[in-house]
């Protein structure tokens, strides 16, 4: 009788980690039904919240920060790692783990501790064209090494044996069919007949900048009827954020939302899109085709954000816009152009390469299920 496939991941803090892990788990279950599979984070990120509603099982350790803000605090990440790494392996041993997935961020990095304390094989990847702290650490732990970028095998230690597979991104991203969709998405999020859609969304808890910058723009704009604004605030903004937009008058040619739970309709019903440059958001642009203006995360590390960026940018599929530039003024010269003539968001559109992201999923649980010794059933992974 075959054993079925028991595998933990360690992922937390930021959708940008989670939502790739959750892409990875949803693959694995594809390819084994019956897979036993759960996820190491702490109790300080999104993983709270995002695994559990997900269907999946996380398993809390005592983790800190890789962070250099921490200033003396640093001292005690040895101590942390230690502790959570022996935490992380206790729960290796209690679910019967037979490989263990580091996702990135700092959350990830006990479990590839616990890998090692175990004597287990452990594989990560690496999400941003820059790698974080975590994964720097985690690749000296482990030989099996994989990239959503090229560009990152140069930035970790046996980086030459990385191989890229792409960012795993969600089964009903990987094959959206956006005009196939668009009608639907128009009713859903109640969009005016004719009015284009531009899409404001900042990440995982939303961006103060781009909400601030949306609401002066929507002021602006208020009494066009060719457009539309949806704007994702994050839960803590929302409600600051809708009042700005009855205090402006802007309330026709806008929307504010708290999430977007359907990305697929997000980006079906959305011509252009202004958002921040994580990993994971470069994948869907990428493979969904939409435009965009991204505006990185001025304070990301290693400003990893704005080489995201230069993915889409230098390929003519989006435009680069500095954080401290991010103002309706700036956004309205860049997005009136292009809303009208419909021709140059095409062009912008047809110019991403969607490269692996659709099949990266697939591609990595492969890798997982490699390791374990079992058949597996994708295609070969290609470095």
């Amino acid at each position: 009788m075959r054993t079925p496939l028991s595998v933990v991941i360690g992922a937390g803090g930021t959708g940008g980690h989670i939502y790739p892990g959750l892409a990875l788990a949803e693959a694995l279950r594809r390819a084994d039904p019956d897979a036993v599979i759960s996820f190491i984070g702490t109790e300080r990120g999104l993983e709270t919240t995002l695994i559990p509603a997900a269907g999946y099982r996380l398993h809390t350790v005592d983790m800190i920060p890789f962070d250099p803000a921490l200033g003396a605090k640093r001292f005690l990440l040895p101590a942390a790692l230690l502790r959570s790494g022996a935490q992380a392996r206790s729960v290796l041993r209690t679910q019967k783990a037979q490989v263990v997935v580091g996702m990135g961020g700092y959350p990830s990095a006990p479990a590839i501790v616990g890998a090692k304390m175990a004597g287990l094989p452990s594989v990560i990847h690496e999400s941003n064209a820059v790698p974080g702290r975590a994964n720097q650490f985690a690749a000296r732990l482990t030989e099996h090494l994989t990239v959503a970028f090229d560009g990152s095998r140069a930035h970790l230690s046996g980086g030459e044996r990385a191989r890229t597979v792409g960012m795993p991104i969600a089964a009903s991203l990987a094959a959206l069919d956006r005009p196939a969709l668009r009608e639907e998405a128009r009713r859903a999020f109640g969009i005016p007949g004719g009015a284009r859609v531009v899409l404001f969304n900042g990440g995982s808890l939303g961006a103060a900048r781009l909400t601030a910058a949306a609401v002066d723009l929507a002021a602006r704009w208020q009494h066009r009827g060719d457009v539309h604004l949806l704007i994702k605030t994050g839960p803590a903004a929302l409600a600051d954020t809708r009042r700005g937009l009855i205090d402006a008058g802007a309330g026709p040619v806008a929307q504010a939302v708290p999430y977007l739970d359907r990305m697929d309709l997000a980006y079906a019903v959305a011509d252009l899109v202004v958002c921040r440059a994580g990993s994971a958001t470069i994948a869907e642009l990428a493979t969904t085709g939409v435009p965009a203006v991204l505006v990185p995360y001025p304070h990301a590390p290693g400003d990893h954000q704005t080489h995201n960026a230069r993915v889409l940018s230098d390929a003519g599929a989006a435009h680069l816009l500095p954080d401290a530039e991010t103002t309706a003024d700036r956004l309205a010269a860049l997005i009136d152009p292009l809303l009208a003539h419909p021709s140059r968001l095409a062009v912008m559109g047809r110019a991403a390469d969607p490269g692996s992201h659709a099949r990266a999923a697939d591609l990595l649980a492969e890798t997982v299920i490699r390791l374990t010794g079992q058949p597996t059933t994708t295609r070969e992974l290609t470095s």
